[in-house]
């Protein structure tokens, strides 16, 4: 291991929990405003994640009154409070980029069985 990929694992957070394409999650994030600091809690399902080791990232998509609003978070970011597992979805594939031209009904992820 070289010592670009050791000072990477030592900024790398190990609190973060297993998700992938498909599952719905709560991601709660810390926002200073001013002086203030609160949680915002963005929920959504996760339509792609980039694995690396600092640069991982992953992209959540939600409608919000009939919009749809895709984020983009770095998976190690500190403005990250935690992140939380709602639902596991059934997906069959690792992007879901497919979801952005449906709605309603169509656009529902079917929940894996834990069998």
């Amino acid at each position: 291991m070289n010592i670009i990929e050791k000072i990477e694992r030592e900024n790398m957070r190990m609190d973060m929990p297993q998700f992938r394409s498909g599952d719905n999650v709560k991601v709660h994030l810390r926002i200073v405003e001013g002086e203030k600091e609160r949680i915002q809690v963005f929920q959504g399902n996760v339509i792609r994640v980039s694995r690396g080791t600092t640069n991982a990232s992953f992209t959540v998509r939600k409608i919000s009154e009939g919009v749809g609003v895709e984020r983009i978070f770095p998976l190690y970011s500190p403005f990250i409070d935690h992140v939380e597992v709602v639902t596991q979805g059934r997906v069959r594939r690792s992007r879901l980029y497919y979801l952005r031209e449906l709605k309603g009904k169509a656009a529902r992820i079917k929940p894996r069985s834990r069998f």
